[in-house]
């Protein structure tokens, strides 16, 4: 998952903190592209770099020893028939259910509950993923994923060797909490870069990459593999800000700068999904991540609102034609009108 972390971390907001998961967004992607065909499916498994069925989502689901909970839920419009074989290529995602939500009658109360179960499923982390006005009478579904982990340090920082310390940001010199601890752990330095690894509990590892100039973008793909295959254990004296940061990112645009541009549009083929015209309206992430002397809590969440390419579901629209009507027969292949009529005395 290292090519799509960085490719889409690069397109993300640019100054000040930032937290996103990557696990979140791509099991919400990856749901998408277990209902779409064509290029629309193509374009998501480029970016996430595998087929659905193959980003492992369900096994980084199980740790030992650590705190962990995970759904993929797809809220579907009632009246609106979604495919069995979708049904059953997202009921192998860890967490996943099928609500039905009514979001032709009742728009905020469908947005209401998937926050409710958001908030649930994140330890109330996550609130508000979707902003009033998100949802409304033509959405189709929403396919969301909520992640929230939280876990030990395999070895702990002293809380009484945390002192204030200068820390050199975008804001300029101010004093911080500095966490320290001294002790074997794996690093690496490459190009500039410098990599510790602290060990969690459930197999998790906390890597911090530090920079050689202070505009903290990624490393590419093949100096960060460099970086822990030649990571050796060695006794490091860390120095560490105890921090929490917390981000909202929409990453419509960012996922069609990114290659993924037809899901967004009328030529989205998420026919897979469902027999009706569909296509993605909006995605909203919100993530948060807390890391103390003790370890690290986190959470995040990824909502895909999908929204009716046209009017074909919910209540039938009354046309009533009971004034002066014009009327075209035509050839849609050649283009060629047979006849055009104007109808004012029927």
């Amino acid at each position: 998952m290292d090519d799509f972390t960085l490719n889409l971390h690069r397109r993300l907001p640019p100054e000040g903190n930032l937290v996103w998961s990557p696990y979140s967004v791509a099991s919400a992607l990856a749901m998408v592209a277990a209902g779409a065909r064509g290029t629309t499916r193509e374009e998501l498994t480029r970016l996430l770099g595998a087929p659905p069925e193959r980003l492992r989502l369900a096994e980084a689901a199980v740790v030992d020893d650590a705190e962990m909970a995970v759904a993929n839920i797809l809220w579907a419009r009632a009246g609106l028939a979604f495919e069995d074989s979708y049904q059953r290529a997202i009921a192998d995602l860890p967490g996943a259910a099928v609500h039905v939500a009514d979001f032709a009658a009742d728009p905020e109360g469908a947005r209401r509950a998937i926050n409710a179960e958001v908030e649930k499923v994140t330890r109330e982390l996550i609130q508000d993923l979707l902003a009033p006005g998100a949802v409304d009478r033509r959405t189709a579904a929403v396919i969301a994923n909520a992640l929230y982990l939280k876990a030990a340090w395999r070895h702990e920082f002293t809380e009484r060797n945390t002192r204030p310390e200068p820390f050199h940001g975008a804001l300029g010199r101010r004093e911080v909490p500095m966490m320290r601890r001294t002790g074997r752990m794996a690093y690496a330095e490459a190009d500039g870069w410098r990599m510790a690894t602290l060990p969690a509990d459930g197999g998790v590892a906390v890597e911090v990459l530090l920079g050689p100039d202070p505009e903290v973008a990624p490393p590419g793909p093949g100096l960060l593999r460099r970086l822990r295959e030649s990571a050796r254990h060695v006794s490091v004296a860390l120095s560490l800000p105890r921090f929490r940061v917390e981000s909202r990112v929409s990453l419509a645009e960012t996922l069609a700068a990114l290659g993924v541009g037809t899901a967004f549009t009328g030529d989205a083929d998420l026919s897979g999904m469902t027999a009706e015209p569909v296509r993605l309206d909006r995605i909203e992430h919100k993530a948060v991540l807390d890391v103390d002397e003790t370890g690290f809590e986190g959470a995040a969440a990824t909502a895909v609102v999908v929204t009716l390419s046209a009017i074909t579901a919910g209540r039938s629209v009354e046309f009533r034609v009971d004034r002066p009507f014009l009327v075209f027969v035509r050839h849609p292949g050649s283009e060629a009108v047979y006849f055009a009529a104007r109808v004012t005395d029927p």
